[in-house]
C-alpha cells in the first residue's frame, strides 16, 4: 500500500527506520528487530541507502524481505550517490519488480573520506531532479527529506525551504524531517512549511538516544540542537548505558507527546537496528497504530 493512501485514510502513521548491516552475519539479527517492530504495528518500515550508497543492493534485498517475507509495508531510500540515470532507472525496475512502490528520495552524503557531494556522471545533482525521474518512471509514492534547522549546506533556512519546495513540486508526495531534540524547531519548520504553501504531511523523525557517543555523530550529520538539561543529564552517566537510554526514552517521549497534542502526520522512528528503547516509547504513548493493540502484546 502506498505511503500516500494511508496518510489519506488514517491522517497518521507510526514507522521505523533501519539499516542494513554492514556485516553479511548481522542481517538476521536485523529481522530479528524487525519481527519485535512489526508486533507494534507500524504502517511502515524504512531501509537506508547507507552512506555514499555503500549498502544499495542490500538496501533493495532487506526492503523486499520485509515486505514479501514479514508482509510489513516498507520504504525503500533512495539516493543521487554514485548512480547514473540508467543506474536508477534499473534501481526503480527491481523496486517494482519486488512490490515495493514507497521511495524516500534524497540527495545522499558524501561518501566516506569526502566532504563534499559530486554529481556523477550521468547522474542528478539534486534531490528535486531525482524525484521528478521517479515520477516519470512509474507510479511510486515518493517521500522526501525536510531539515527542521536547515540542511547544513543550505545558506539559511529561506533557501532551504525553497529546495524543499522544489522537492514536493517535483513529486513529493509527503516529508520525512531529520531528526531534532526541541519541538519548537519542528513546529517553526512547519509553519514555515505552510506559508510556502507546501501541503503534503511532515512526518517528524524521532532518535532517542540510548548511548552517550552517539552525541557526537549526530552532531557531524545535522547538528542538531540539544538541550542543555538534557545534555547535562547525559554526560554525568555518560558511561553508564542504561542510564543514558533511560533520559533518552524520557526526552523521546515527551517529545511524542507535545507533537501527538500538535496533530501530527505520524512518528518516524530512527531506531538503529534496535527495538527495545522504541518499543518502550511506544507502550508509554497512545499511538495510532495499524490496528488496535493492547499495550501487554509488545512483550
Amino acid at each position: 500500500m502506498k505511503i500516500r493512501d494511508m496518510l489519506r485514510q488514517n491522517k497518521f502513521t507510526l514507522s521505523f527506520e533501519v539499516f542494513p548491516p554492514k556485516r553479511e552475519g548481522n542481517v538476521e539479527s536485523l529481522y530479528s528487530t524487525v519481527d519485535n517492530l512489526i508486533r507494534c504495528n507500524p504502517h511502515f518500515i524504512s531501509v537506508t541507502y547507507g552512506a555514499g550508497g555503500s549498502t544499495r543492493d542490500k538496501t533493495v534485498e532487506i526492503a523486499s524481505h520485509i515486505k514479501n517475507e514479514h508482509g510489513q509495508e516498507v520504504l525503500a531510500h533512495l539516493t543521487c550517490v554514485g548512480t547514473t540515470r540508467h543506474d536508477i532507472g534499473r534501481i526503480l525496475d527491481d523496486l517494482k519488480d519486488k512490490h515495493l512502490e514507497n521511495i524516500l528520495a534524497l540527495r545522499g552524503d558524501p561518501p566516506q573520506g569526502k566532504d563534499v557531494f559530486m554529481k556523477t556522471k550521468g547522474g542528478f545533482g539534486y534531490a528535486n531532479e531525482l524525484v521528478e525521474f521517479i515520477k516519470e518512471h512509474d507510479d511510486f509514492c515518493i517521500g522526501v527529506a525536510g531539515y527542521p534547522e536547515k540542511h547544513l549546506e543550505a545558506p539559511s533556512m529561506a533557501a532551504d525551504m525553497e529546495n524543499l519546495k522544489r522537492k514536493v513540486d517535483a513529486g513529493g508526495n509527503f516529508i520525512i524531517t531529520q531528526l531534532f531534540f526541541i519541538n519548537d524547531v519542528f513546529h517553526r519548520f512547519r509553519d514555515l512549511a505552510v506559508n510556502r504553501k507546501i501541503s503534503v504531511p511532515i512526518i517528524p523523525g524521532i532518535f532517542p538516544l540510548f548511548n552517550y557517543s552517539q552525541i557526537s555523530r549526530i552532531g557531524s550529520l545535522c547538528d542538531p540542537a540539544i538541550p542543555s538539561q538534557l545534555l547535562d543529564k547525559l554526560y554525568k552517566v555518560r558511561d553508564k548505558n542504561e542510564e543514558v537510554q533511560k533520559y533518552g526514552i524520557e526526552h523521546a517521549i515527551r517529545q511524542c507527546e507535545d507533537l501527538l497534542s500538535n496533530e501530527v502526520s505520524g512518528l518516524h522512528f530512527c531506531c538503529m537496528n534496535k527495538s527495545d528503547h522504541v518499543l518502550e516509547i511506544v507502550r508509554q504513548l497512545s499511538i495510532p497504530t495499524q490496528k488496535t493493540t493492547s499495550a501487554d502484546e509488545y512483550y
